[in-house]
């Protein structure tokens, strides 16, 4: 046989056993997609390290060569990373949260005729915590008079330091009641743990997850089994998977009625409380169909700059904003370096209302 003969019988080997090595790869495939839809009923990861770490053992043991073990090692990597992202890939297209075509939009609406999420651009504010009726009614009385709809009604405060200002509890729920009642507003407050929603329900119209319980489970499930929409705010420390995630929760048990929030992550600045991710903006928009809204109190910690984190929060296509807002920040109870005064809200309404004219939202 000539040599150009024997490449030739030679080459028609190798194209058959490529065809089996296809047909074998999306065997595994499919097997592992299954494998992925069980561990996603049982709630647990599709990564698993120990088990990745067996198979290589048994194929390298079970290798002849003429590969080496490390080639075996780098080619089956590659297969298990590729056969993972399927699974994330299967597994992403069928959560709720996930928007499925470029007109999907979902509208939170409340009472008094708020809406979120329906291209506008929405207002949250008030005082970190409720401190008295007095408080209260002079912030509410600004909000109502510059068109917005919807006020912080705290009246638990999750602190760091378990001797700060923890909130009224029930006292300061009632005293929110009674102001947004009587200037026709909705009332947001933070539920910390799930036994407080039976009470809370009797004056809250949206119910607030903070930063440290964006991964509290049993609250979001217990949330999610509520008829009135939850507000989650994204942990300092989280990816915004891992955000999407916790946000599917809620909607996984049932109620579809969730507002994102954006409130920066933790960095190396020392300028700021924290950093403001403003590019988790239009990616939340892009990947989900649910209205986003940016704490630009929060993020910054500092009132000096709210007004021009305002603008950007304006302009990178948000739902809405969250700032705080207090008659006289400096005696506040908690937080009162990041809280507004009221001639300081009203100037940060002009420059959103300005940009507002020259803007409109994308579609």
């Amino acid at each position: 046989m000539s040599e150009t003969n024997r490449l030739k019988d030679l080459r028609d080997q190798i194209d058959p056993i490529n065809l089996q090595i296809l047909d074998l790869l999306n065997q595994r495939a499919e097997i592992a997609l299954e494998i992925g839809k069980v561990q996603q009923e049982m709630g647990t990861r599709f990564y698993d390290p120990q088990r990745e770490a067996e198979m290589l053992t048994a194929l390298q043991l079970a290798n002849e060569g003429p590969f080496s073990n490390e080639t075996i090692s780098k080619l089956f990597h590659e297969i298990f990373r590729a056969t993972l992202h399927l699974e994330e890939q299967d597994a992403q297209e069928k959560i709720l949260v996930q928007r499925k075509n470029p007109d999907q939009h979902t509208i939170i609406e409340f009472e008094n005729g708020l809406q979120l999420g329906n291209k506008t651009f929405e207002l949250i504010a008030g005082p970190c915590a409720v401190e008295s009726y007095e408080q209260m009614d002079a912030v509410a009385a600004v909000l109502a008079e510059r068109g917005v709809k919807m006020i912080r009604g705290m009246g638990y405060k999750p602190r760091t330091s378990p001797y700060d200002f923890q909130g009224m509890g029930e006292e300061g729920l009632k005293i929110a009641r009674q102001v947004a009642d009587k200037y026709g507003l909705v009332v947001i407050s933070e539920v910390l743990d799930l036994s407080l929603i039976p009470m809370m329900d009797d004056y809250v119209d949206a119910f607030w997850v903070g930063a440290r319980n964006m991964q509290n489970s049993f609250l979001l499930r217990a949330l999610g089994s509520q008829k009135k929409p939850v507000l989650l705010k994204r942990s300092f420390g989280a990816t915004l998977k891992e955000y999407i995630y916790a946000a599917e929760y809620i909607m996984a048990s049932g109620n579809q009625q969730v507002i994102l929030m954006e409130r920066g992550i933790r960095t190396f600045s020392e300028w700021t409380r924290n950093t403001l991710d403003i590019s988790a903006v239009p990616l939340l928009k892009q990947e989900t169909h649910l209205p986003v809204i940016v704490d630009i109190s929060h993020s910054a910690g500092r009132r000096d700059i709210a007004s021009p984190l305002g603008r950007v929060a304006r302009v990178s296509g948000a739902d809405g904003l969250m700032v705080e807002v207090h008659p006289n920040p400096d005696v506040a109870m908690s937080d009162a370096k990041q809280q507004l005064n009221l001639n300081q809200f009203n100037q940060l309404m002009d420059e959103i209302e300005s940009i507002g004219e020259r803007y409109k939202q994308p579609v």
